[in-house]
């Protein structure tokens, strides 16, 4: 009975709107620290990043890119760029756990110990969509860029460009596979349930063929279906996810 009831804030006591600010700040000061030395890292480490981990799917391409830089400090800014989205990403599994630390006080006793599993699901699961869009999303559309047209043009794509789609390509992959907990999320304030994503389950099937269909080059049926799985899978565990929320929800409302 007692494990239902929510937990007062950390000492026992109300906290004030000034010491909820007061973490808040600390939980920032911490989480920009955090890009900050991934940042300095990843400029240690810069020109690996960008021949190596940015340019490499370019280069393995049939035939392979060749990158232009029109502008004169072009090649100063791209690697500023690398060094600051590189910080980002490489600490985000250190920002999401600093986040959820701040979040903690405020959930039910009960919930308080999912805490470390939903920071290592949400940490993964961005982890993990970027790593589908750099081996499998990557590769196809680029391939598909360079052996289409003709012949006799050469593509010479400005640096900058290849390297705004790369980041989108990598980051929006990461945000997608984060569907299942957000899902879950919102099943626990009530907002979505399991029998509105069953009921429209055919609706989202067709859906997601259809954006398979849009980012697969070329409209190849083998590569939509190497898309669309994924997605289809994400979709049925932010299903799975609402149902677990929905029991969740109830429990404390039967308690109480």
């Amino acid at each position: 009975m007692s494990e239902q009831t929510p937990l007062p804030p950390r000492l026992d006591s109300e906290m004030s709107v000034w010491d909820h600010l007061e973490e808040l700040r600390w939980v920032v000061f911490r989480a920009v620290l955090g890009i900050v030395i991934a940042m300095i890292v990843c400029a240690i480490f810069s020109d690996w990043i960008l021949n190596v981990v940015v340019l490499q799917p370019a280069l393995n391409t049939k035939p392979p890119f060749r990158f232009q830089n029109p502008e004169i400090y072009g090649q100063l800014e791209l690697y500023m760029q690398v060094v600051i989205w590189g910080g980002v990403v490489l600490s985000f599994p250190y920002t999401i756990i600093q986040l959820w630390k701040f979040i903690q006080p405020g959930l039910y006793t009960h919930e308080r110990k999912y805490v470390k599993y939903i920071t290592f699901f949400t940490a993964f699961s961005f982890c993990l969509g970027m790593v589908f869009a750099y081996y499998v999303m990557l590769p196809m559309t680029l391939d598909f860029a360079a052996s289409f047209g003709s012949e006799f043009i050469i593509n010479f794509p400005d640096v900058h460009k290849y390297l705004s789609i790369f980041l989108m390509t990598i980051i929006l992959s990461g945000i997608i596979f984060e569907l299942p907990l957000i899902a879950y999320f919102l099943g626990r304030l009530g907002i979505l349930t399991p029998a509105f994503m069953r009921h429209y389950r055919r609706h989202t099937l067709v859906a997601l063929l259809f954006i398979a269909a849009i980012l697969s080059p070329g409209g190849n049926p083998l590569l939509q279906l190497i898309l669309f799985i994924p997605l289809w899978a994400l979709f049925e565990f932010s299903v799975l996810a609402s149902m677990i929320a929905q029991r969740h929800r109830k429990k404390p409302e039967a308690t109480t």
